[in-house]
């Protein structure tokens, strides 16, 4: 995997938008680990994956309203590892003259460090909560969040948004104890100052 750039780390800290900028200027393949999920989930059995079928098997507000946020947070598959065999999988069938960068919260660093074999080759985005709340609220489209489907989304949203600062103190900790690269996302840095702070952890 010496070809292979990760950029891990919680939701809202930008890590799509450093990968994509990182692809677009050396010209690398772009590997965005939640575009695949449903195809991993597909790819996946009850045996293989157990934290992920009972979730498919939960209708919307078991999944976000009737659970609290730790329990969420040590349930949740891909928190879990869950289907990171295939993530695997897949890079190891693409062309290793071209680098390729992988980006997405599935990348736990306790999973991606044994397949560090140069220095430098991951990060972890560390978005404080106050970033992250502004990151989403950007996001935001008309139709609103998936959470409006739920019969409380005022709680769903509250549930998600303790669960992925708890997801973050976790990363925080463990890229902290294995020794790997973490980065606060907290809004002093623009995009184009994150992207160089990146290049410079990855040595470009």
């Amino acid at each position: 995997m010496r070809h292979v750039y990760w950029i891990g780390g919680g939701s809202g800290a930008g890590k799509s938008t450093i990968a994509r900028r990182l692809a677009d200027r050396h010209g690398w393949r772009l590997y965005a680990t939640d575009d695949v999920m449903a195809e991993h989930a597909r790819r996946t059995t009850a045996e293989e994956a157990p934290f992920l079928h009972a979730f498919m098997a939960m209708d919307m507000d078991e999944r976000w309203v009737r659970r609290s946020p730790e329990t969420m947070l040590e349930t949740f598959h891909w928190f879990r590892g869950e289907a990171f065999g295939l993530i695997v999988e897949d890079l190891a069938r693409m062309p290793r003259e071209t680098p390729v960068v992988v980006e997405g919260f599935r990348l736990l660093p306790h999973l991606v460090k044994p397949l560090l074999t140069e220095p430098g080759h991951a990060v972890w985005l560390l978005p404080t909560p106050e970033f992250r709340r502004m990151a989403f609220r950007h996001r935001a489209t008309p139709e609103g969040s998936f959470t409006r489907r739920t019969g409380d989304p005022r709680r769903a949203d509250h549930n998600i948004a303790v669960r992925d600062a708890l997801f973050t103190d976790r990363l925080h900790e463990e890229t902290a104890r294995l020794g790997l690269p973490a980065v606060t996302v907290d809004g002093t840095m623009t995009q184009d100052e994150l992207t160089e702070r990146i290049s410079e952890v990855f040595r470009l």
